[in-house]
């Protein structure tokens, strides 16, 4: 053989192997790429809108998204008031992945249709899931309530209300309005407090005693003013069974009657037996009331009516809301008034009304004669008693049951008298007829 010829058939051969070594690893590194990318490849987004909750200017959508591989993407919601809405109309984007998930848009009109398509974006291109559509809701006035009048003085007064409803928009004023004439308006006195929906509070304030007024809460949103139910009260009004007006005061922590009571029948409609013969009275041991000298006419506006302790203890003399006060509560009043009111020895000074005593304006102990400012405003009027002995003291001495029993036959009284700056206290027998004020429930 041929040296040379030998010599060419080997590169041939070398250069032969050389290619198909080459093109053998191209092939294979074409394979790996191909079978990496299928590695790789994303399975396609499913996308679903689930129901949209729509209020007046805004909605609510649910969104699953569902895919075989999780990972960041560009998801959201496109509306319009027109069908098939892409993300070339008003939109709303976030990053995410799958799963479940929501969107709240706004800036939307109110009682309008609107349709919308949740979308996701990959590099892949964007889907959309089915359409969905939902109204809005049409503003109105808000709608609420009005609450019972409470904490009723001679000037101030609480109620409140609440709002159930805003109408579907924001409502930027709430309160109470109030008037002497039916449906008080913003036009009339008024309360702000505060904006939104829900229960509020208002303080009213500036009243007339013994004054009628009509009260009722309001709230206002973008659409208008809306009222609640009508509610009336009497400033000072307290009222007993019978129609009998009292006022009433805070004294510290505690809200009294300014009058002695003259109620006639208890709480729950029955009458409190009037008995006027003495002996008679003298031997009960049952509810009994009387005029002082069997006088309406001229003791009971300004002294009221005399009871026996058996009517105290029915439980139903006092209005309801109110109770004749235990022996403990008359403590409270003289312990306050005499800390924050008047010196030790002078607290009938600031208890005792200023007129319908004997000595108006010498009311103190002795040799320390005192004037009487009624500076608690609690207005301690002397109405006298009755007992087995007869009538007596009116004008000099004012009695006040407790409710507070101290033996079988006894009962808590305290007193005040012209000749004493003290608020007297002792036992008294149950069928003595005392005076009666009452103090309001916890």
């Amino acid at each position: 053989m041929n040296p040379q010829t030998l010599n060419t058939d080997s590169h041939s051969r070398i250069y032969s192997f050389i290619r198909v070594f080459i093109y053998a690893i191209l092939c294979f590194s074409s394979c790996i790429k191909e079978d990496d990318m299928s590695k790789i490849k994303y399975v396609p987004i499913t996308v679903q809108t689930s129901t949209a909750t729509a209020l007046s200017t805004t909605a609510t959508i649910s969104i699953v998204l569902s895919a075989a591989q999780n990972r960041t993407i560009t998801r959201g919601i496109c509306w319009s008031t027109q069908p098939n809405p892409t993300t070339a109309n008003s939109c709303k984007s976030e990053k995410g992945g799958i799963g479940n998930f929501t969107l709240s848009i706004d800036g939307l009109q109110p009682d309008t249709k609107y349709y919308c398509r949740v979308y996701a974006t990959t590099n892949e291109g964007t889907v959309y899931g089915d359409e969905n559509n939902f109204t809005t809701k049409t503003i109105t006035i808000p709608t609420l309530t009005t609450n019972a009048v409470s904490n009723i003085t001679s000037t101030t007064a609480t109620c409140g209300g609440n709002i159930t409803y805003d109408g579907g928009v924001m409502v930027t004023a709430r309160g109470v309005c109030w008037g002497t004439t039916s449906n008080p308006t913003i036009a009339n006195s008024f309360t702000t407090d505060g904006t939104g929906s829900g229960k509020f509070i208002s303080s009213i304030s500036g009243l007339t005693v013994g004054t009628t007024y009509y009260v009722r809460t309001y709230a206002t949103n973008s659409v208008g003013t809306a009222y609640g139910n009508q509610l009336s009260f009497i400033a000072g009004g307290l009222y007993d069974i019978d129609g009998n007006l009292y006022h009433t005061v805070t004294i510290g922590t505690q809200t009294w009657m300014v009058e002695n009571l003259k109620t006639t029948t208890y709480n729950d409609g029955t009458s409190i037996p009037n008995v006027t013969d003495p002996t008679a009275w003298s031997a009960l041991a049952t509810p009994a009331y009387c005029w002082y000298n069997n006088d309406a006419a001229t003791y009971k506006n300004t002294y009221g009516a005399l009871y026996n302790w058996y009517t105290v203890n029915t439980g139903k003399l006092a209005p309801t809301g109110w109770h004749v006060p235990t022996d403990a509560e008359w403590t409270i009043l003289e312990n306050y008034v005499s800390a924050h009111l008047g010196a030790s020895g002078s607290v009938a000074k600031a208890l005792a009304a200023t007129t319908n005593w004997t000595s108006s304006t010498t009311t103190g102990a002795p040799g320390n004669i005192l004037t009487i400012n009624n500076s608690s405003g609690f207005t301690a009027l002397p109405g006298g008693y009755r007992s087995n002995y007869g009538l007596g003291d009116a004008g000099n001495f004012g009695y006040w049951w407790s409710s507070t029993e101290y033996s079988a036959g006894n009962a808590w009284v305290r007193y005040l008298y012209d000749g004493s700056g003290y608020l007297g206290r002792y036992y008294g027998s149950k069928y003595n007829g005392f005076s009666v004020r009452c103090v309001r429930d916890n």
